[in-house]
């Protein structure tokens, strides 16, 4: 989750990656909190996942992202750390640093595959979507 999900204008995302221990058993336990983060490499082989997002209920795609990252972040007790991770905690700290840049999973679609799901887009951006949480929906 990324602070601009909730509305807040921060570099601040937290990480829970325990759903994916199964997909990677290095994920168990893995939740961190990351302010004022910022990727300086993103190295190794482009992989495909099947990524979802809170934002965007209901849209399940197959995202490329390099499998290792390097990132400076302070924790959520103020101390500086640099760090290096790859496999899914690499997915997973790429897809949320995404939002503080203002990206979405959808940003790294093709513009064929955007179109195949305008509707959908267009039906959470209008609210037109159940959900087990509470969602925002941006303003124009």
């Amino acid at each position: 989750m990324a602070a601009p999900q909730i509305g807040k204008s921060i570099r601040l995302f937290t990480i829970d990656a325990t759903n994916y221990e199964k997909e990677d058993p290095s994920a168990a336990g893995f939740h961190k909190a990351f302010i004022n983060a910022k990727i300086t490499e993103r190295t190794g082989a482009e992989t495909l996942f099947n990524e979802g997002c809170l934002s965007l209920p209901g849209i399940h795609e197959d995202i490329s992202r390099k499998s290792i990252v390097k990132i400076e972040y302070y924790d959520e007790n103020f101390e500086f750390h640099v760090e290096t991770y790859e496999g899914i905690k690499a997915r997973v700290i790429q897809h949320e640093y995404d939002h503080i840049d203002g990206k979405l999973l959808i940003d790294h679609l093709s513009p064929v595959k955007r179109a195949l799901i305008k509707a959908r887009i267009d039906a959470i951006s209008k609210g037109k979507v159940e959900t087990a949480y509470k969602i925002k929906i941006a303003k124009k």
